[in-house]
């Protein structure tokens, strides 16, 4: 077959590579993940700027997301497993471009008429607004969720097919995808904020996401149809099925006379009036959070997923927390955008790598050997913490900024709300926070964080690619959303505790503990994925040994990972 394509006309090649259902995905997922880098660094520098130069917005923000996907997480898996495929798609789609463009419409009325909202109800209408912006954000990040599990955890595992190797490449062209949008996306709107305003970077973001979502629609659509086999679903047929074998009994038994068959319909009955009772709807998202969780307990790969939920436990990542300090020791918005394309492009040698080891060594492999890189490049952020211009100083305490929000400088309960600040830097409408970033003595230590962190990506991408189809391997189709929102909220549990740390300890002084506690978190995930390849690898090689072994249920079936 291979040789058959190759004898076709260059032209003809190209027709069908760009009219293909995997180029679309890549096409679709490019516009996707463009408005979202744009929208998470902007946020980031958005909420700083509303809070007055303090990261306490931004961990709120962050707190918010992580306990949401958290707790419907797996509700969010479900749905996707019990729907179709184009619906699912379609419908988390539109949810989530239209809370981005409200949010960017709620924010540019807030950064136009800041200061007159201050001054009305004591504060309490700009604290709404800041409530409102973090509430319809949320529910962007929960759609965007349900997006990803959707095209990145199932489409792209069935327009692959049954070859790894394919399902290898897509994975790592996605990530790249990512990375590239890593790149341009933040330096685009980081120069709209520097040399416009925030007002019209939220415009920007804003007009992208609508046109952004309107082609997408069409192309998930022509996604559908080239691959038929988008359209059958296990989890969904195995529903329908059960429903025809229920009406077809009703049938067969209204036609007999058996007292048997009719009580067996009767219970039948029963228990459909009792799935219809208000009780039970009301009770069905419990059921489905602990379902899910038990599945994901029980799956072969519970400790690779671990571990890689573990990674998340950091500050140590381009996110509004790594953002927002390195603001407060003096980089302005030229500079983040810059840092981050270095951190893409390490990204992607990442990626690349991922690809030429897991050939050459296998994907279990693959994954210790990112761990080990990942690891060793963190050393530098430790370095980091001691060196000079480090504000790290424990005889700060790291609670004096929650107390002082609270209280305020007089010990007293303040009576102003607790979102709105009493006193802000005098900074004008339509000036950008990157004009006002402090200026700090050395920048050793801030050098020394962003080349760890940059360095450690290059390990944190091929593991995560790694983690990603162990998963997508073995994880049956009519599970795969459930199990993949689990992840997602295991991800997010990791990411709250690290959103915590940063409000009880939002000052730049204890910034350097954080890192010290990020550091040891992944860590201890790679030794839980250090125990899965072990393991795993063992197993396989004692039934090499012995042929006549039975597989053991609880080892993945990896006969093209190891």
């Amino acid at each position: 077959m291979d040789s058959a394509a190759s004898k076709k006309p260059f032209c003809e090649r190209v027709h069908e590579f760009f009219t293909s259902a995997k180029f679309l995905i890549y096409l679709g997922h490019s516009l996707s993940t463009w408005g979202d880098r744009m929208w998470n660094f902007a946020v980031a520098v958005f909420l700083v700027e509303l809070y007055g130069n303090s990261l306490l917005l931004t961990a709120v923000y962050g707190l918010v997301v992580a306990g949401s996907v958290l707790l419907l997480g797996a509700i969010i898996g479900d749905w996707v497993d019990k729907n179709p495929r184009l619906k699912v798609a379609q419908t988390s789609l539109v949810v989530q471009n239209s809370a981005v463009i409200l949010c960017g419409i709620l924010l540019m009325v807030v950064f136009q008429y800041k200061e007159r909202l201050s001054t009305m109800y004591d504060g309490w209408l700009l604290t709404s607004c800041y409530i409102m912006v973090i509430s319809i954000a949320n529910i962007a990040n929960l759609a965007s969720t349900a997006m990803s599990i959707t095209i990145q955890r199932d489409w792209v595992v069935v327009v692959a097919g049954d070859d790894r190797s394919n399902l290898a490449d897509m994975n790592a062209t996605v990530r790249i995808i990512d990375q590239l949008t890593n790149i341009l996306a933040p330096m685009l709107v980081g120069q709209i904020m520097s040399f416009g305003s925030h007002f019209i970077g939220c415009g920007f973001i804003s007009g992208w996401n609508l046109f952004s979502m309107c082609l997408e629609y069409f192309l998930l659509w022509k996604v559908y149809q080239k691959t038929p086999a988008l359209a059958l679903k296990s989890g969904q047929k195995n529903t329908d099925d059960q429903e025809l074998k229920h009406l077809n009994k009703q049938k067969e038994i209204g036609n007999s006379e058996s007292p048997v068959e009719g009580s067996q319909l009767m219970n039948e009955t029963a228990e459909v009036k009792k799935k219809t009772s208000c009780c039970y709807q009301i009770t069905e998202p419990i059921r489905t959070f602990k379902d899910g969780w038990v599945a994901y307990y029980n799956q072969s790969i519970f400790f690779a997923g671990m571990s890689l939920a573990f990674l998340y436990m950091t500050v140590l990542g381009f996110d509004c927390i790594t953002t927002g300090y390195a603001y407060t020791q003096g980089l302005n918005g030229s500079v983040l955008s810059l840092l981050m394309g270095a951190s893409a492009i390490s990204g992607i040698c990442g990626t690349v790598g991922f690809t030429w080891i897991r050939k050459k060594c296998g994907l279990i492999r693959t994954g210790f050997i990112a761990g080990v890189i990942q690891l060793s490049c963190l050393v530098l952020c430790v370095a980091s913490v001691f060196a000079p211009g480090s504000p790290f100083d424990l005889s700060v305490s790291p609670f004096e900024e929650v107390l002082k929000h609270l209280f305020g400088d007089s010990g007293s309960l303040r009576e102003s709300p607790t979102f709105v600040p009493t006193i802000e830097p005098q900074i004008q409408t339509n000036a950008t926070v990157f004009e006002e970033a402090p200026q700090v003595e050395s920048y050793m230590s801030v050098s020394l964080l962003f080349a760890g962190v940059i360095a450690a990506r290059i390990g944190l991408w091929s593991f995560d690619l790694t983690v990603t189809q162990l998963i997508q391997e073995n994880v049956i189709e009519s599970e795969r959303g459930v199990i993949n929102g689990v992840q997602n909220s295991m991800n997010y549990l990791l990411d709250l505790l690290h959103f915590i740390m940063v409000i009880l300890a939002p000052n730049p002084e204890a910034f350097g503990l954080l890192v010290i506690i990020s550091v040891s978190f992944v860590a201890m995930g790679h030794m839980m994925y250090f125990r899965f390849a072990y393991k795993t690898l063992r197993s396989r090689l004692f039934l090499f040994c012995s042929p006549e072994q039975k597989p053991d249920p609880n080892i993945p079936s990896l006969s093209n990972s190891v």
